[in-house]
């Protein structure tokens, strides 16, 4: 073993004594070993063990530690931390500008044990809430978070974005009088990006794929036949295919959907389209209405396009309000009235559904009973001073353990609408978590079921589910189902949407925001409802402001009849 491997186990066994809080004297003393060794002219590893114990700085106790690891390859008392420690916190101690001491805050103090939740609390600005951190800090874990999803090479659609329209830009103004356009993933607006595909139909292929290889925004760029391939700065990888503009629909449509969906409309096809000059054509020419980008994952809506019976797909347009959102009142940032004007003067929307985080929720200044009084009576102060605008009175409320939730019958009933939701206790299996939802769903005060698995996409896989079973209780107790906007949730997975409209349920596009950016979010909803095939006459926040008060108030009522 190199001196580098021991200086960096011994780097470790100290970071791990300062995250459970060991003894100072002997923290100190493991650091300066590491750093010694990492110094040292010569192979430790080739040196007796009583020779070792003489160098300065380590002694007869990390000697025989140094031996222990030269003859079994690990340290004892390193496997007892490690043990004692959740993965993802031994992970989160690799990320720069957080010593042991800040990660031992954020398990220990805020519940967070996986980097994909320390970047899903950076992104509600909870971290700058806890003691020792700041902005700039939690700024730089973002960064550095980032930087880490990247090198896996995969990106969340929202991170792809701005990068593909810069792109997009330069390609149009390089090619202003060729047809181009997105193909692949993120055309069908996946939730995970593994590269970007973009289709180029030029007069001249040799000259247009020329100016390719000169791309300002792309490195590593290489041309392979008709396609040339490169990397974005960010590291994601990029296909540019330059084809005839005579096969440019031809090729368009084949590089945007998934392979099962391009080979079933293939077989459909009567009439060749060699050469078609659209889109709608190659599907016309299959005996298939024009099926939407984000819909051509697999067969899922090839009988529907036979039959002329696509949904029309909801747009951010559709939407008259926003449910679920955090105001300063718990962990949010902003105000309410902040939220409102945010809401009401620049997305022009009807309502704001206000659902602070709930009791249980103490590392996010949930709100007791007295609190939630308090925020009723300004939010009743305000609604009378608006006409054509209102805040409905919410709460995300915490599941339970056994499925409860963390309020009394007398305060739950002074809620317009209740997000359930579950935030603590998630290693379950797929029986209890489905239990426990369920027991949710059939309280008569829950209206949302909030972030159904608790998901973060390329950090947490989310607690198992029965998804069948769980949509079906939502549909027999009249309870909508949450689209969490977060690009990090993106949950009720857009596969289960037609299982879930189907059923009659009803779905809401909530941004869970945590300040007025986040409201923008709802675009991200938008795109995996779309995906989902979700129309707007399903969509609980496309409701206008007197259908939604409608909706609240029959819900109240049946909750009422069923507690008479």
């Amino acid at each position: 073993m190199e001196n580098k491997a021991i200086a960096r186990k011994l780097r470790l066994l100290s970071q791990l004594m300062e995250l459970h809080d060991e003894n100072p004297f002997k923290i100190k003393s493991v650091a300066n070993a590491a750093f010694k060794v990492d110094k040292l002219p010569f192979k430790l590893a080739e040196k007796d063990p009583t020779e070792v114990e003489k160098i300065d700085g380590i002694g007869k106790s990390l000697a025989g530690k140094i031996a222990e690891l030269l003859q079994t390859g690990t340290i004892a008392e390193m496997d007892t931390l490690i043990n004692n420690t959740p993965p993802g916190v031994v992970e989160m101690m690799g990320i720069k500008g957080i010593g042991p001491k800040k990660v031992a805050a954020i398990w220990r103090n805020m519940g967070i044990e996986t980097v994909g939740e320390l970047f899903y609390a950076c992104n509600e600005n909870r971290l700058i809430e806890a003691k020792g951190f700041g902005l700039k800090t939690q700024q730089d874990i973002l960064k550095v978070i980032e930087f880490v999803m990247a090198s896996h090479g995969k990106f969340l659609y929202a991170q792809v974005e701005p990068e593909a329209k810069m792109l997009m830009d330069e390609l149009k103004s390089i090619f202003a009088n060729n047809l181009i356009e997105f193909a692949g993933e993120y055309r069908r607006k996946c939730e995970i990006i593994n590269e970007l595909v973009i289709v180029v139909g030029t007069r001249d292929v040799e000259v247009a794929a020329g100016t390719l290889l000169t791309l300002s925004l792309l490195s590593n760029i290489e041309r392979e036949g008709d396609c040339i391939n490169a990397v974005t700065a960010s590291g994601l990888k990029v296909k540019i295919y330059v084809v005839e503009r005579r096969y440019f629909y031809t090729t368009l449509f084949i590089k945007t959907g998934d392979d099962e969906h391009v080979k079933a409309v293939t077989e459909l096809e009567v009439e060749e389209s060699d050469q078609p000059e659209s889109e709608l054509l190659i599907y016309q020419k299959s005996g298939l209405t024009y099926i939407q980008p984000e819909l051509r994952e697999g067969k899922t809506f090839i009988e529907k396009a036979a039959a002329d019976k696509l949904p029309t797909l909801i747009t951010f347009a559709d939407l008259k309000g926003s449910l679920h959102n955090h105001s300063n009142w718990s962990d949010g940032v902003n105000t309410l009235q902040e939220m409102a004007a945010y809401c009401r003067d620049t997305l022009k929307l009807e309502y704001l559904g206000i659902s602070d985080h709930s009791k249980t929720a103490v590392y996010a200044k949930g709100l007791s009973i007295e609190r939630v009084l308090q925020q009723h009576e300004e939010i009743e102060h305000f609604n009378k001073t608006q006409t054509g605008f209102q805040i409905f009175k919410g709460i995300e409320s915490d599941i339970l353990s056994d499925g409860s939730l963390d309020y009394p019958e007398d305060i739950l009933k002074r809620f317009d609408f209740i997000v359930a939701s579950i935030h603590s206790n998630m290693k379950m299996d797929e029986e209890k978590a489905t239990a426990r939802l369920i027991k949710a769903i059939e309280n008569p005060y829950t209206t949302i079921l909030g972030h159904p698995t608790g998901r973060l996409l390329l950090a947490r896989g989310g607690y198992p589910i029965n998804y069948k079973k769980v949509i079906d209780a939502c549909a027999a107790n009249n309870v909508v189902i949450e689209v969490n906007s977060n690009p990090l949730r993106l949950d009720l997975d857009w596969r289960w949407h037609q299982y879930a409209l189907d059923k009659g349920v009803w779905l809401s596009i909530n941004p869970d925001a945590h300040r007025n950016e986040g409201f923008n979010d709802m675009h991200y909803g938008v795109l995996a409802a779309r995906k989902g095939g979700l129309y707007k006459e399903r969509c609980l926040n496309a409701l206008s402001l007197p259908e939604i008060t409608q909706f609240f108030k029959t819900k109240i009522l049946t909750e009422s009849a069923i507690n008479a």
